[in-house]
Formats: C-alpha cells, structure tokens, sequence
C-alpha cells in the first residue's frame, strides 16, 4: 500500500464499475497502465472493443475516485469502426 498522503489508482470498466480483472490498487499511474497493457494484450485481447475498454481513476483525499482518463493500449489495433460509436478519450 501507498504510504499516507500518496496518491492511489484503480482501474474500472467503462461502466465506472470495478474492472472485473485488475481491480486492485495501483501506487502509480505507470503502474496501472502497464497492468492494463498486459491484460489486453492477453486474456482481454479476444474480447470486444468495449469490454477491453478500461478507465483509470485516482482516489481523492475525501475517498470519492476521480477518472483521469482512458488508457489507449487496450484499444489500439482495434478496427478503427468499433471506435467511432466511442467517446474520444480523456487524457490528464
């Protein structure tokens, strides 16, 4: 765990509900995005556009989680027509 006072990051589905796979805490940025360049590039990399969908979020000091955005590596190499019904994605 995070020592007090340093940020934590979750993943989530894009539904803001716990990601089925990577939910767990993450004491970087660098280090939930590479969970999730992982997972998509394995297990999740069958799945559709929109189950490998992943949004990121960081806990607030109050304990409310904020997006910070969509990290692109699980819809890279995507068909570029799965993308189009998407919203563009929230870079911090």
């Amino acid at each position: 765990m995070p020592e007090p006072g340093c940020p934590l990051y979750r993943l989530v589905a894009l539904d803001g509900q716990p990601h089925p796979v990577l939910d767990a805490p993450y004491e970087s940025i660098a280090a939930a995005e590479a969970a999730a360049s992982r997972w998509c590039a394995g297990q999740g990399r069958s799945m559709s556009v929109v189950q490998r969908g992943i949004a990121l979020e960081v806990q607030t000091r109050c304990g409310e989680w904020r997006t910070l955005g969509y990290p692109s590596a699980c819809l890279l190499g995507s068909d570029p027509s799965a993308l189009a019904s998407q919203p563009d994605p929230v870079r911090p």
